[in-house]
């Protein structure tokens, strides 16, 4: 079928939404029309550094929209089911069997190498390769392909716009928190970066019942909002003159844990002066090398945490979200920058340049 994609030609090149063919579903996928997708530094950070020999590439990996059709064993999904669409995993997996299939073994393959599992792309234009199934799916098009195990069922009345992000950023963030930091309500909790990401673990963070729960973030419209979500105190790294000695005095003491999105080699450095012994340090941001002194994180037993994907398994996380949404607990709405498919160009801009918190995506 002929979708309508945005397609990147060259590594770092622009979003150019382009006329392509579209396969039919294999007997596990389902054929989405996509209502809503949401736009996150993945896609623009994979944008920037993907290999020559992998385009033209269509991106996109936060997805909402409808069931047009299912393979031939698809049992999950029926056609008119509205889905959230979210990374691919294999299921088979000793990660993906102990209920971690962000960790999935074949993650690479299903996820970022510009073609399924077995190396098709199911893209093309005028007979050529389109390199596409990015995190199982390449929502920037008016139709995807995604698998039944990446598609995950969500009320039809929850709008595509607020079902997109769950699928990346929100799960992501929330997740870090409630999967695999898991505070015990009192504790503190700092958040580092106010973006999508940030205030999805901060807004976690109150649900679980967290205080204080302090956010750092140099932006004042995002420390404004922050603090209506919940936030202790939102701070200007830039103005204090050592945001460690701040925080361990807003905690009585250092953090019990902090959040990372940034991956900033200067806030990370800061972020283990101001946890508490035995505090947890969990870095969620894509980012470069950071020093560390061994000695300060063994004396005072900090534990550093890598996370992808909010260590969620989406088919249980994701309802879990839109019953906090929908109970007026995750007010996820408040961080959700609308632009149309055609303006995808303006979303990439207001993300950059910060007056987008989490861009999202929208299709007549």
């Amino acid at each position: 079928m002929r979708i309508r994609a945005a397609v990147t030609e060259t590594p770092g090149g622009p979003f150019v939404i382009q006329t392509v063919d579209l396969e039919a579903p294999r007997p596990h996928e389902v054929l989405v029309r996509i209502a809503a997708a949401g736009l996150c530094h993945t896609d623009l950070s994979m944008q920037a550094s993907w290999p020559r020999r992998r385009t033209p590439m269509v991106f996109g990996h936060e997805g909402a929209g409808v069931v047009e059709a299912v393979g031939a064993d698809v049992t999950a999904l029926v056609p008119g089911d509205h889905v959230c669409l979210t990374f691919h995993s294999c299921g088979r997996c000793a990660q993906c069997a102990a209920g971690h299939p962000a960790y999935c073994h074949s993650q690479q393959t299903l996820n970022v190498s510009g073609g399924r599992g077995d190396g098709t792309t199911p893209l093309s234009r005028d007979g050529s390769p389109v390199h596409g199934a990015f995190f199982g799916q390449s929502s920037f098009a008016t139709f995807a392909l995604a698998h039944e195990r990446n598609a995950i069922r969500v009320p039809a009345d929850l709008p595509a716009v607020v079902a997109a992000p769950l699928g990346c950023g929100v799960q992501t963030g929330a997740g870090t928190v409630i999967n695999r930091l898991r505070p015990e309500p009192g504790s503190s909790l700092v958040v580092i970066g106010a973006g999508g990401v940030g205030l999805s673990a901060l807004m976690a963070a109150v649900v679980l019942g967290c205080d204080p729960v302090i956010v750092i973030e140099p932006v004042a419209a995002r420390r404004a909002l922050a603090t209506e979500l919940g936030a202790t105190a939102a701070l200007d790294p830039r103005a204090a003159d050592d945001l460690g000695t701040a925080v361990l005095d807003l905690t009585g003491g250092g953090a019990h844990h902090i959040v990372d999105t940034t991956s900033r080699p200067e806030m990370l450095r800061q972020a283990v002066t101001a946890l508490r012994p035995r505090g947890d340090l969990a870095l969620v941001g894509i980012g470069t090398t950071v020093d560390f002194d061994v000695m300060s994180l063994l004396s005072r037993g900090i534990r550093v945490h890598g996370v992808i994907e909010g260590d969620a398994d989406p088919a249980r996380f994701i309802p879990e979200l839109v019953d906090l949404h929908r109970r007026g607990l995750f007010p996820l709405d408040r961080l959700i920058a609308t632009f149309p498919f055609e303006n995808i160009g303006d979303a990439v801009t207001g993300m950059r340049d910060g007056t987008a918190i989490k861009p999202v995506l929208t299709f007549d």
